[in-house]
């Protein structure tokens, strides 16, 4: 097995990029992730690993096997130093194993989805502890997809696969412009439920049994008025306390169970 034990050496400051920079994850179509049961989770669902980078002062290596029956006979294994592995690591407590992974095609054209698909749209949002946290959800309640409409930060940043604790790589995930997402909903007759104040109805009062698309913005500005003039109908959660706005991971998760439950009632 190769070590490192200098931060000189390039491959770790290739890395350290990949953790800093959009613009090199981008390029190298590369990006790091952290920790046994993420990169697991990542392996279990056909992601590429290039590098395999190991501190045997932190990872217990009877575990090591069990990567080995797991990652593709091309991936690099590597004994990094503790210095080196604190150099590169974004996370304090990730066990001491770091994986370098190809990034996948996110493309709308790729996008698979059965019969009457039950989608989320998030546009625009910043935060990638909120996209994180819609991605968790999403993963629990096993919806279909997460379209990410007009993307303000790119679906690998570091905080965003932190965050999602491993369902950025379970999830069904596309990215596209607002008119894009639009078009592609349409063309698949998917109904589109925009989370909008105005011209609202409460939304349990909607049906989402159908191919339905939920479809949320940020709580700074909402969604573009796009959204509003192609809705099948804008939805409102009604709020009945002094604050008039909820967090966007949370206003999703509402939504989201709300369509389970009607799915499920329909099938009793």
């Amino acid at each position: 097995m190769k070590q490192i034990t200098s931060l000189q050496n390039q491959l770790i400051k290739d890395i350290f990029l990949l953790q800093e920079k959009s613009k090199a994850r981008k390029k190298s179509q590369l990006f790091v992730i952290e920790g046994i049961r993420e990169i697991e989770i990542a392996l279990k669902n056909a992601y590429q690993i290039e590098q395999l980078l190991i501190c045997f002062d932190l990872f217990e290596s009877d575990k090591l096997n069990d990567f080995k029956r797991l990652i593709s006979i091309d991936t690099e294994l590597i004994d990094i130093s503790k210095e080196v592995y604190q150099k590169i690591a974004y996370r304090e407590s990730t066990e001491g194993i770091i994986a370098v992974a190809k990034t996948k095609d996110h493309s709308l054209e790729n996008l698979q989805l059965p019969k009457n698909p039950l989608i989320v749209v998030l546009e625009s949002l910043e935060k990638p502890g909120n996209i994180g946290a819609v991605l968790r959800t999403a993963d629990a309640a096993n919806i279909d997809a997460v379209l990410i409409a007009d993307p303000k930060t790119d679906l690998y940043n570091p905080n965003i696969v932190r965050s999602s604790v491993g369902a950025i790589f379970t999830n069904n995930i596309a990215t596209a412009s607002t008119q894009e997402t639009i078009n592609f909903l349409k063309n698949n007759n998917i109904a589109i439920y925009s989370a909008i104040l105005q011209e609202a109805v409460p939304y349990f009062s909607v049906n989402l049994t159908e191919g339905s698309a939920i479809v949320v913005g940020t709580e700074a500005i909402g969604l573009s008025t796009v959204w509003r003039e192609q809705s099948t109908a804008n939805i409102i959660i009604p709020m009945e306390g002094q604050i008039d706005s909820m967090n966007v991971s949370v206003a999703t998760a509402v939504l989201i169970f709300e369509a389970k439950r009607q799915r499920n009632d329909q099938k009793i």
